[in-house]
């Protein structure tokens, strides 16, 4: 947008340390074009002072006047020739950006049934059969349909969460549905899950 008489940040030159404001990184601009060394100096000392005086919260750090001329030398992309009182050669660290992190991808078939729960599938593939067996099998019948109702705004069929848990543990849970019944789910329930999703 170019509205005659109207001057936006969008339409300007993107700051380089946006915690000084531009009013900072336009003294900064002035002060590369002085010729005078000495005017440049004194320029960049009184820059340095307003910095100071506008983030008095780092008077604490051991090394904050460091940090203030490293951030000096930052926003004139290191072209301001002048005798720095500390050796700001170390700045580039700061205005580079870290490497991206990596984020894990993993990909479950379905995600209403989430990661934990594709875990516990894999723990059933392996389980010896048993009494713990048999309790994780209810647990997980038991939040499969929580899942389902939740995300399907009703109710949902039994037959298919033993479809699915035994399609995920690759057929070595059966769920009998003629001995198993399911814990309750109240309307409750299902109402405050309803209230968690918005």
């Amino acid at each position: 947008m170019n509205i005659e008489g109207l001057d936006y940040n969008t339409q300007r030159e993107r700051l380089v340390l946006p915690e000084y404001g531009r009013e900072i990184q336009n003294m900064v601009n002035y002060c590369l074009t002085l010729t005078d060394r000495q005017e440049r100096q004194n320029c960049a000392e009184s820059i340095v002072d307003i910095m100071e005086r506008m983030i008095p919260q780092n008077h604490t750090d051991e090394d904050y006047k460091q940090k203030l001329w490293d951030h000096l030398a930052i926003m004139s992309n290191f072209q301001l020739d002048i005798d720095y009182p500390y050796d700001v050669s170390q700045a580039a660290r700061i205005a580079t950006k870290p490497e991206p992190m990596e984020y894990p991808e993993d990909r479950n078939p379905v995600r209403h049934y989430g990661k934990m729960l594709f875990e516990i599938f894999e723990k059933l593939k392996t389980m010896e059969p048993g009494e713990e067996r048999d309790e994780l099998i209810r647990i997980t019948a038991n939040q499969m349909k929580r899942n389902l109702v939740q995300w399907s705004h009703g109710s949902c069929d039994d037959e298919k969460v033993a479809d699915d848990l035994a399609r995920y543990t690759d057929g070595k849970v059966q769920l009998d549905l003629d001995h198993f019944t399911f814990d309750k789910i109240t309307e409750r329930e299902n109402v405050s899950n309803k209230k968690k999703k918005k």
